[in-house]
């Protein structure tokens, strides 16, 4: 089989724990790259957070953030594939999030205004856990999410209990159905989980898939790399569906092959070398 594309989930797939990408990751990235492959890191992070990552490895990467919200080349930032979340369903959403007690973090597509993220509360409120710990100066504070001037929403996150989180999923997604695509993620390093919300066609899978029409390039001629429950889509649909040995089970579950190493045995790099006979 013949690949054309790889695309690499960042946390807990290609970063370490310490939210770092090892030399010898970076030094397989580049090989691979020379030799004809392209790399697309596809991610929940917001464009600025995952630019900041990829910048050694090189500069024609195309970067899907916000889970395929948002899809820019590093190059010179350009904009490929948008997807907002409809502003009427962003406010319901919110609503129904404050009587459950739930307060999220906002990403929004403000790249070039100098801040990604919105928020309602002060950033040490212990609703968002230690999700803003690191974001210091790329966020907004609002009184009212529900009064902002038509926002560009990318994501919205909760951050909490698991389960808490999961049953206001499985509420939202049964009282509307269709209006939005959803995930929690429970692979993190970060206190609690995370739901992410956001348009219904938001998905990395799906922009991935976009992107390689585009390209020319057919879902079989792509691998897919990632570890955690918004990966699963993209794992299992591109030609070849990898999931790290750290990974969760849905993840695992979706995969064609599940890597000896982990994100912080160079994983992805030791695999790939595999796959591709480098």
């Amino acid at each position: 089989m013949k690949y054309k594309l790889i695309a690499i989930d960042l946390d807990g797939t290609l970063l370490t724990d310490d939210k770092r990408i090892t030399d010898e990751s970076i030094s397989a990235l580049k090989e691979i790259i020379e030799r004809g492959y392209e790399i697309v890191i596809a991610t929940g992070r917001r464009y600025w957070s995952a630019k900041r990552f990829v910048e050694s490895i090189d500069e024609n990467i195309c970067i899907l953030a916000n889970n395929g919200n948002i899809v820019r080349n590093k190059k010179d930032d350009k904009i490929l594939i948008k997807k907002y979340l409809n502003v009427e369903d962003f406010n319901l959403l919110v609503e129904e999030g404050k009587r459950e007690g739930l307060y999220p973090v906002i990403h929004v597509d403000n790249y070039e205004d100098g801040y990604d993220m919105v928020i309602e509360l002060d950033r040490k409120n212990s609703k968002y856990s230690t999700y803003l710990s690191d974001n210091v100066d790329r966020f907004r504070r609002v009184d009212d999410l529900l009064k902002m001037d038509s926002p560009k929403v990318l994501t919205v996150v909760y951050v909490g209990d698991k389960e808490k989180l999961e049953s206001f999923n499985n509420k939202i997604l049964e009282k509307y159905p269709g209006k939005y695509s959803s995930h929690v993620m429970e692979n993190m390093t970060i206190a609690g989980a995370l739901l992410e919300v956001m348009n219904p066609l938001g998905s990395k899978w799906l922009s991935l898939e976009e992107y390689g029409k585009a390209k020319g390039i057919k879902d079989y001629e792509m691998i897919a790399i990632g570890d955690d429950n918004n990966d699963v889509e993209m794992v299992k649909k591109a030609g070849l569906g990898i999931a790290m040995k750290n990974g969760s089970l849905k993840v695992k579950e979706a995969a064609d092959i599940v890597t000896d190493k982990s994100n912080n045995e160079n994983g992805v790099g030791c695999i790939l070398k595999e796959v591709l006979n480098i």
